[in-house]
């Protein structure tokens, strides 16, 4: 196995890799039996897990932890434990994408909202996006992301039905990582991977930020003008940063 060394962000593991780093691993995971777990925290899913002992367990237990999230690496340099990039979870399911059209492998893609009689679900038009771009990927089938708990068992077994190799849930943090891990022993997937607003981004009903506001990792600033009712969820950004500093302070990690 590839470099796996990880750091702590207020007690939250994170992966010390860049982005081939990450795809490294990825790469040994996928030759496993099992369904391997991957998280993409950024500043507020750490947050987050500090208070939810669940999503802690998950991010303790996933098998890669990449730091998606300018917080997170602004954090470790001040922590004196500096991440080597970020690795944005939209770039690295890209990366992902690629690597299974070139082996021959399928992805399932699980969430965000349905379809109605006159467009179909986010899940299907970022499928029908992605194929665009990766010809030769195998899309397995999608399922949008709102059912009920009572269904799960049922998705689960279209998921296996399907014969994926890999899965892609965005259903948003902690849903989508609970989901995974609650289902982890069941899937026959070789791996799943949470992925947010990802499947939006690719179906086109969400604009990524413009290349400057990703360089100056303003990320969260365009979202924001995107989506005003947003800006309770961005306050734990300032939240993290304080967070960081006063454990700083106390000499924690």
């Amino acid at each position: 196995m590839p470099n796996n060394k990880r750091i702590r962000i207020l007690g939250i593991p994170v992966n010390l890799v860049d982005e081939e780093e990450a795809m490294s691993i990825f790469r040994e995971l996928m030759k496993t039996e099992n369904c391997s777990l991957i998280v993409t925290p950024n500043s507020e899913i750490i947050v987050n897990a500090t208070k939810d002992e669940e999503l802690k367990r998950i991010v303790e237990f996933a098998d890669l932890v990449i730091p998606d999230g300018i917080g997170l690496v602004y954090a470790s340099k001040i922590m004196g434990m500096p991440l080597k990039e970020r690795v944005t979870g939209i770039d690295f399911l890209g990366k992902i994408l690629g690597y299974l059209e070139e082996q021959g492998l399928s992805v399932f893609f699980l969430g965000s909202k349905p379809g109605n009689d006159n467009s179909a679900g986010i899940a299907e038009l970022a499928a029908e996006n992605i194929k665009k771009t990766y010809k030769n990927l195998i899309v397995a089938g999608t399922h949008h992301g709102y059912f009920k708990g009572s269904e799960e068992e049922e998705i689960v077994r279209k998921i296996n039905d399907s014969g994926a190799d890999f899965l892609c849930v965005a259903m948003g943090s902690p849903k989508q990582e609970k989901f995974m891990f609650q289902h982890k022993d069941s899937l026959k997937v070789k791996g799943a991977i949470g992925v947010g607003g990802s499947l939006d981004v690719w179906s086109g009903t969400l604009k990524r930020a413009p290349k400057f506001y990703r360089d100056h990792g303003l990320e969260w600033l365009y979202r924001l003008i995107q989506e005003p009712s947003r800006y309770k969820r961005m306050m734990a950004l300032p939240l993290f940063m304080i967070k960081i500093v006063l454990s700083k302070l106390r000499g924690g990690k």
